[in-house]
C-alpha cells in the first residue's frame, strides 16, 4: 500500500449574468458571478503501487474508472469522466515538458453541483475540469498560479469541444462576480500543439481577459431552476449551424450584447443598483429576440415565468447561461424579504424550483 500524501481542491459552479452566446467568439466579454456550490476533488496515490495509470472513482457514477497510459493519453473514454482525463492528461503534458514523471494516481470526485445524479446547470463540466487540474497539479508537485491553472483547464476543454467558451473555468479559478472575455481557442489548441504547453502558458492569448467586479449593491441575487436539463454544447452548436452567424442580425445582436454588458459593468462598478437592473432586462429583451429569429429554444415556459415573477416585483431577470432549460437569475431588491419571499412562491407555482445558492467569494477558489 502506498503512503503518499493526499492533496484536496474544489472548484464552485457558475451562473451567467450577462453576455452569453456572445462570449463564444474570442473578444466578446461576459459577466458571471461563481456560486457556493462546489466539485471536490481529491489526489492520492494509487493503492496499488505497480499499477502506473489512473484511477478515478465519483459519487456520480457508480463504479472507479480505470485508465492506463498509452503513447501519453489515458485509454479509453468514459462520458462523464472525459473531462477528468482530459484534464489530467493536460498536467502530464506539462509534467512531460519539464522532464516529470506521472505517479500512479487515484482521482476521487464529489459533487455539489447535482440532486441525485441530475445536474442544476451551475457547470459542472467547468468546475470538475479547474478541481482537477489544481488537484493533480498540486500532488504531482506543481506550483501554478490561478492564470496557469485556467490556461490548462482551458487547454482540456478545448480539446473536447472548441466551442465552450471557459467562462464556467474562469469563474471556478477566480470565483466572486467576473468580466470575462474568451480567448481564440483555435489558437489556444495550435500554439500548444506546435510549441508546448509551457509555451501556451506565458504567451499572451488574442482576445483573452479576466477581471474581478465588485457585487451588485443593495440587490439580492435569487436562483431558480426549472427541473429541466439542457445542454448548452447542443445549444451552441446549434447556433453554428445555424445561417444566421454573419447576418446583420448577428452583427446587432453582438454589438447590443456589447453595449449592455459593458453597461452592466460600469453600474456593478459604480454601486448603480437600478442601472444594473436595466441592463439585465435589456440583456433577457435581446436573448429573447435571438430566440424569435433563430429558435434554438432559450426561452421555456418556466423561464418565461420566473423573469415575469422578478420583474412583476420590480426586479430583474433571465435566463442564465445557454437557456433551453437549467437555471434562471433574478437580481431582487435585497431589502425586501417579502417580495423575494413573494417571488420564489410564484416561481414554485410555475414549477421553478428557488436554489439556496449564493455567490461564491472572491479569490484563490482552488
Amino acid at each position: 500500500m502506498t503512503s503518499r500524501r493526499t492533496v484536496v481542491r474544489r472548484a464552485p459552479g457558475k451562473l451567467y449574468i450577462a453576455g452569453e452566446y456572445a462570449v463564444v467568439d474570442p473578444g466578446n466579454t461576459a459577466i458571471l458571478v461563481a456560486v457556493d456550490r462546489y466539485v471536490t476533488v481529491t489526489v492520492s496515490g494509487a493503492d496499488d503501487t505497480d499499477d502506473t495509470g489512473v484511477v478515478i472513482s465519483s459519487d456520480l457514477w457508480p463504479r472507479a474508472v480505470h485508465r492506463h497510459w498509452q503513447d501519453g493519453r489515458l485509454t479509453g473514454t468514459d462520458g462523464e469522466a472525459d473531462h477528468v482525463v482530459t484534464a489530467i492528461e493536460t498536467v502530464a503534458d506539462l509534467l512531460a515538458e519539464r522532464g516529470l514523471p506521472v505517479p500512479p494516481l487515484s482521482v476521487s470526485i464529489t459533487s455539489t453541483l447535482h440532486d441525485n445524479g441530475r445536474k442544476y446547470g451551475l457547470g459542472s463540466s467547468g468546475a470538475v475540469t479547474v478541481a482537477t487540474i489544481a488537484a493533480v497539479a498540486s500532488y504531482c508537485g506543481l506550483e501554478l498560479s490561478p492564470d496557469a491553472r485556467f490556461r490548462l483547464a482551458l487547454l482540456a476543454t478545448a480539446r473536447i469541444d472548441p466551442k465552450g467558451s471557459g467562462g464556467d473555468l474562469a469563474a471556478g479559478t477566480w470565483g466572486g462576480w467576473i468580466a470575462y472575455r474568451a480567448p481564440d481557442r483555435a489558437f489556444v489548441l495550435d500554439l500548444a500543439r506546435s510549441r508546448g504547453v509551457e509555451e501556451a502558458l506565458h504567451t499572451p492569448w488574442p482576445g483573452y481577459a479576466v477581471r474581478q467586479l465588485p457585487p451588485p449593491s443593495g440587490l439580492s441575487l435569487e436562483v431558480g431552476w426549472t427541473g429541466n436539463p439542457a445542454s448548452t454544447t447542443s445549444l451552441v452548436a446549434g447556433l453554428h449551424r445555424r445561417t444566421w452567424r454573419g447576418t446583420p442580425s448577428h452583427q446587432k445582436f453582438v454589438e447590443t450584447t456589447a453595449d449592455f454588458v459593458h453597461a452592466a459593468i460600469g453600474a456593478l462598478e459604480a454601486g448603480d443598483g437600478e442601472g444594473l437592473l436595466h441592463q439585465i432586462r435589456r440583456a433577457r429583451q435581446e436573448l429573447a429576440r435571438l430566440d424569435d429569429e433563430v429558435g434554438l429554444g432559450i426561452f421555456t415556459p418556466e423561464l418565461t415565468a420566473l423573469c415575469d415573477a422578478a420583474e412583476a416585483a420590480g426586479g430583474a431577470a433571465k435566463p442564465s447561461g445557454a437557456g433551453g432549460g437549467d437555471c434562471g437569475i433574478a437580481l431582487l431588491a435585497a431589502d425586501a424579504p417579502h417580495d423575494i419571499a413573494h417571488v420564489h412562491g410564484r416561481w414554485a407555482a410555475a414549477g421553478v424550483l428557488p436554489l439556496p445558492v449564493r455567490p461564491a467569494p472572491e479569490g484563490n477558489q482552488a
